[in-house]
């Protein structure tokens, strides 16, 4: 039987195919098996038992479930039901409304770890900032696996500290990362397969239309394969800009030869707000920070899109012209 949790105004939190629900009883031994294939990242100091799991669920999870504060809430990581890893926000400081980030997969899906990951930030981002109204989330992991990092910066997370030698891992000192987010902050996040309708209602804006290289309208056909194929390119950093935890536009980095061609797009809403520069300022951060080798960002722009020109100019772009367009380049080891 799913149980409800009283702190929570809303009890599942999905994406498509993937969703949160509060940690169900009959998940435990799965998750006790993860927990004991992946503790060398884990701060748990010894292998569990079946004992130690079912002593944990009825005198520690049992009770979370019916406080109006807990120091945690845990949740169940389904897909299509079934549960492939669980986590939630954990150490909740109901005063100052932070909370720390937690999340396991299963240890068959380590190899896509950082799809896995991507889907869960924006589900718990869901539980903490949506219903909960925290101000802030963060996490705190060993510095053990660089992948789950740079999910963290696209994500729109920044580093906090590191803390160093901070943990005995083998032998050997490791550094401890800590990585935060603030509520409504502005940010970029991965795109995800459920954005592409607000992609498509974007990119047929007329006033979008009107500065784009091209101009004819988009089919629905046309979009979703275009988008399918993005999405999956490893070539192309697709980003969504969000504002006060709203999407307000786009961003793109299409890599070729290690020069990155930059595409964005704001809601028409949310243009002439400044929104442009800090698309772009955040192009060139997260181009260092993607495992994509990327020496030079590139952007092409109508000479009619004044807007997008003196943007890419304040920034430090060279410009060249050609003949209905302006073509920007940047170095990314330029001052």
């Amino acid at each position: 039987m799913q149980r409800y949790f009283k702190a929570l105004e809303n009890q599942v939190f999905s994406i498509g195919r993937h969703s949160l629900v509060p940690i169900r009883f009959e998940d435990r031994m799965e998750i006790m098996t993860w927990r004991n294939e992946q503790i060398y990242h884990l701060r748990q100091d010894k292998v569990l038992t079946i004992q130690d799991q079912d002593s944990y669920f009825r005198n520690v999870v049992d009770k979370l479930f019916e406080e109006s504060e807990p120091t945690q809430l845990l949740f169940s990581f389904l897909e299509d039901n079934k549960c492939i890893g669980y986590g939630g926000l954990v150490h909740i400081n109901w005063i100052d409304k932070n909370a720390e980030i937690s999340f396991i997969v299963d240890t068959a899906l380590e190899e896509q770890l950082a799809y896995y990951w991507h889907l869960y930030l924006q589900l718990i981002e869901k539980v903490a900032f949506n219903d909960l109204k925290l101000h802030k989330v963060y996490t705190y992991a060993f510095d053990v696996r660089p992948q789950l990092y740079s999910i963290l910066l696209q994500s729109g997370y920044n580093e906090d500290a590191r803390l160093k030698d901070h943990c005995l891992f083998k032998d050997n000192y490791i550094d401890v990362l800590i990585h935060f987010k603030i509520n409504g902050a502005f940010h970029l996040r991965r795109a995800l397969y459920t954005d592409v309708n607000i992609t498509f209602k974007w990119a047929n804006d007329p006033l979008v239309r009107k500065f784009s290289l091209t101009q004819s309208p988009i089919t629905w056909k046309s979009h979703l394969e275009w988008y399918e194929t993005k999405i999956k390119d490893n070539n192309c950093a697709y980003f969504i800009v969000i504002h006060e935890n709203i999407p307000i536009g786009s961003l793109r980095l299409d890599v070729n030869n290690s020069v990155a061609t930059i595409s964005y797009l704001l809601d028409p809403l949310f243009q002439g707000k400044g929104f442009g520069t800090k698309v772009l300022k955040a192009a060139q951060q997260l181009s260092t920070g993607l495992n994509i080798n990327i020496k030079k960002l590139s952007g092409v722009v109508k000479k009619e899109n004044i807007a997008s020109i003196k943007i890419f100019e304040k920034l430090g772009y060279q410009r060249e012209e050609n003949l209905n367009t302006y073509h920007f380049k940047k170095e990314l080891n330029a001052n």
